[in-house]
């Protein structure tokens, strides 16, 4: 087998890695910026895809296509982003007689579309926020259904994802007002403007379940609390999450399988939960039909290699993993440390890098493509690195956090780290006391400023 990389960055990195472990050849495909990137490097053949801007090369599938062919790829991983949860892209890697790593094309446009995928949950007798059953065709109709709903309203994109296209609205004036904004955006961002509303849970935890199919059964992998956000963008994430009961955990985590088992998934998933802070109801908000950014918490607490599954399950192999299997140990945190100034409403900062310090010790895991003498460049994402740290519980991995965070450096540009260091030795996080709206509360007062 021959695996090409539809990514770039840490998780190009991550993926070619994996595959080498199984003894699958690798090839890589980068854009001009990239031509020099360690994934680049590590993969076993490379293929120059377009220009530097996402737009001409990472996202262009023909071209991601024609290096397949070229290179006699018999597979392709997408990652996350870019091309990940596009059906069309699945139907065309299908199309061209490969293997996609991932479900098929039917099943991520079923769950790609929120309105959808909530009708499907029902269906699986997940509980869902309250909230329109289909879209909204107008903000008068939106006005209207928003009496049921009941305010306040979180206005949302059906095929939105990444905090884009939603709003929260707290009357029907603002909703008025916010409608036709977001359902621009969404058209902008997703080429689809359809609308729906759900009610917004004032203090809400956002809590995700890992799980694995073959189209035949499915299994999860416990939770992840991914709470601390900052516009709808996550920060930090853990697993496990500790805002929850064990009760909550069996039943959330039941849910997440039956949903897996309604739609026949096959692949690595994540379904995301609103959890009512307040009352402890949890509700079903999205699933994400792609491996996620912070995968690496779920690995360390399982010892599960979540990207060599999908490739096992991508070849037709049923799932080695029984759910009597799955264990937990122990407490694992995730930070996204980003080439961001934080002092600067987090402007992003490209440009050139000098000496680079990542953590490591035991315990410590920082996956990333930043290397000494590097270059950031401007058209991606500003992740530079996930700094993921075990410990044997929750304490220790918090202070274990504040150690790697301390050992994190790289010269020449602004970064979040130091950031993530104050946040990591914060009272209240380490008393788990938070919603999705804490970090934002907490940046918004200046706390988190150097």
């Amino acid at each position: 087998m021959r695996l090409l990389v539809a990514n770039r960055g840490e998780i190009a990195v991550r993926i070619i890695r994996a595959a080498r472990d199984l003894g699958i050849g690798t090839v890589a495909v980068h854009s001009k910026a990239d031509a020099d990137a360690l994934h680049v490097r590590l993969a076993d053949t490379a293929v120059a895809i377009g220009p530097s801007p996402a737009s001409k090369s990472y996202l262009v599938a023909d071209a991601i296509l024609d290096a397949a062919r070229e290179t006699g790829a018999d597979a392709v991983h997408p990652g996350y982003g870019f091309l990940s949860e596009r059906a069309s892209f699945a139907a065309a890697v299908a199309g061209a007689g490969l293997t996609f790593v991932g479900p098929d094309a039917p099943t991520i446009e079923r769950m790609g579309d929120k309105v959808a995928a909530r009708e499907v949950a029902r269906a699986a007798g997940v509980p869902t926020v309250p909230g329109t059953p289909g879209g909204v065709a107008d903000a008068d109709a939106a006005v209207a259904a928003a009496t049921d709903v009941g305010y306040p309203v979180m206005l949302k994109a059906a095929a939105g994802g990444g905090g884009r296209g939603i709003r929260v609205v707290a009357d029907a004036e603002e909703l008025r007002t916010a409608f036709g904004q977001a359902s621009t955006e969404a058209e902008k961002a997703f080429g689809d403007g359809t609308m729906y509303l759900e009610r917004f849970v004032e203090r809400a935890r956002h809590v995700e379940v890992q799980v694995l199919g073959d189209g035949r059964d499915a299994v999860h992998l416990f939770e992840r609390e991914c709470s601390l956000q900052r516009r709808r963008q996550k920060v930090v994430e853990e697993a496990v999450s500790p805002g929850i009961t064990e009760a909550t955990r069996a039943a959330m985590t039941a849910a997440a399988v039956a949903l897996c088992r309604e739609v026949g998934y096959t692949s690595a998933g994540t379904v995301e939960f609103l959890v009512d802070d307040t009352t402890g109801e949890f509700f079903f908000i999205e699933m994400n039909t792609r491996i996620q950014v912070e995968h690496p918490t779920t690995e360390l607490v399982t010892g599960v290699d979540l990207v060599a599954e999908q490739l096992r399950i991508a070849v037709g192999e049923p799932l080695r993993l029984t759910q009597d299997g799955v264990e937990r140990r122990g407490h694992a945190i995730e930070y996204r440390v980003c080439a961001e100034d934080p002092d600067r409403d987090f402007l992003p900062q490209p440009g050139g890098v000098g000496r680079v310090t990542l953590p490591s010790g035991p315990w410590v895991r920082c996956d990333t493509w930043l290397e000494p003498d590097g270059t950031v460049p401007p058209y991606y994402d500003s992740l530079l690195a996930k700094v993921v740290v075990w410990g044997a519980d929750r304490a220790e991995a918090l202070a274990r956090s504040r150690r790697a965070l301390d050992e994190f450096s790289v010269a020449g540009i602004p970064t979040t780290a130091g950031l993530l260091r104050t946040l990591a030795g914060e009272p209240w996080v380490a008393a788990a006391d938070f919603h999705t709206g804490t970090l934002e509360d907490w940046l918004a007062e200046g706390k988190g400023s150097a």
